[in-house]
């Protein structure tokens, strides 16, 4: 059986070599400055891993680079900034799918509109709570089955609101 990946440990000598390696010796491929580039990355700080996979093969890596979050039937994919419920996409503003990403990556945790709002706008708290509720409101007719008794965005009577896996 094929491995899906391998995770190998480089020290900065081996980064080093082999980056120096890349500069020297005619590397006779269209990857190999990307190579360099990703050696350079990880010898500046600049990242932290480097994944290596064989040009054409990119749908066995898709799995690996997978960045969603999953809750139920619900996946959110925030590199692509879509939504799915039971495979079916669904349409969200921006600051719809921004409320939504924040709320699922700290998953059981509880914010007050003010701290929903300070994460997706970034700035002061200058806005009506009411505002924030509307947005949940939304949200809440767009992604849960049955918006009057949610099990993805729940209130959280007198603090605010938290995300949940009804799975869990």
């Amino acid at each position: 059986m094929k491995k899906n990946a391998s995770f190998i440990m480089m020290d900065s000598a081996l980064a080093q070599s082999l980056y120096q390696a890349l500069e020297t010796l005619p590397v006779q491929s269209a990857y190999a400055e990307e190579l360099r580039q990703g050696l350079r990355d990880l010898l500046d700080g600049d990242a932290a891993t480097l994944v290596l996979g064989l040009a054409g093969q990119s749908e066995s890596l898709a799995g690996l680079m997978d960045d969603g979050i999953y809750a139920g039937a619900l996946e959110i994919h925030p590199k692509s900034r879509r939504v799915l419920y039971d495979g079916k996409e669904i349409g969200l503003t921006p600051k719809e799918f921004d409320i939504l990403h924040f709320l699922a990556k700290n998953k059981g945790e509880v914010f007050t509109k003010e701290q929903i709002y300070q994460a997706v706008w970034a700035e002061d708290y200058l806005m009506a709570d009411s505002n924030i509720m509307a947005f949940i409101r939304k949200l809440r007719k767009k992604i849960e089955p049955n918006p009057d008794a949610p099990e993805f965005i729940l209130t959280i009577w007198g603090i605010g609101y938290k995300f949940t896996d009804p799975r869990s």
